[in-house]
């Protein structure tokens, strides 16, 4: 993720793609684990010409993973019902996801939401009960079921779910401009949708509430439909939180 600002009323383009950019002129863009080496940046003030940047993406190596164990429905699930769950489940996600917020709550910074066991990783291609499957959006952080999860920036609460099928409780905050984190597997939430919270408010606890095999926290950001890794926002964990 990088941050960047130009002058109000200026526009922002990423190949081309229409960036969102608050008021003030602060944008911000995001990059993902299959991002192509190079991107153009363009930048068109209100009463000047366009300034264009390329951009040198570095490439990273990922992880396999694999996890047995899991119950065979929430690796393959075949039932009409549960597959329509599973598309209200993403259509709500999607929703939060295209939010255009223009407001800049992230500038506060971000912290670990938990400290713990990293389980998992960013980018990992998930092999679950020997099925390949598609890559890891996040990080997940083992704790004792009722560890405190903290959001881990300033924002609204975008949603607020009592048992996705796949995810479990759920709950997402918008952190404005596109930017938004998740934290799914919770066994208690204690925020309400259309709250405002602050870095490091409590939002719910450790739990293994939908697709898991322990206790643990799964942490995701994304930059509207780009899956970031979180790990890059925060740096490594420091003892007690």
């Amino acid at each position: 993720m990088a941050t960047g600002k130009v002058s109000p009323g200026s526009t922002v383009t990423l190949d081309g793609e229409a960036v969102a950019v608050a008021p003030d002129g602060s944008f911000l863009i995001g990059f993902g684990r299959n991002a192509k080496k190079k991107a153009v940046l363009t930048a068109t003030p209100p009463d000047g010409a366009p300034e264009t940047l390329t951009l040198a993406i570095e490439r990273r190596r990922y992880k396999i993973q694999r996890i047995d164990g899991l119950p065979e429905r929430k690796v393959t699930p075949r039932s009409a019902e549960d597959l329509a769950r599973i598309r209200d489940d993403r259509a709500k996600i999607v929703g939060v996801r295209a939010r255009r917020t223009l407001k800049t709550f992230y500038d506060t910074g971000f912290i670990w939401p938990v400290t713990g066991r990293i389980s998992g990783v960013f980018g990992s291609q998930r092999i679950l009960n020997g099925k390949p499957r598609s890559p890891h959006n996040g990080v997940d952080v083992a704790a004792p079921k009722g560890t405190p999860v903290k959001a881990m920036g300033d924002g609204i609460v975008a949603l607020v779910h009592p048992g996705m099928f796949f995810s479990g409780k759920t709950v997402m905050i918008d952190h404005g401009l596109g930017l938004t984190s998740v934290y799914i597997h919770m066994d208690t939430t204690t925020v309400t949708q259309g709250d405002f919270v602050m870095k490091g408010a409590q939002i719910g606890t450790i739990g293994m509430t939908g697709r898991a095999t322990g206790p643990h926290l799964h942490w995701g950001v994304s930059w509207f439909n780009t899956h970031l890794d979180p790990a890059l926002l925060v740096g490594p964990q420091k003892p007690g939180g």
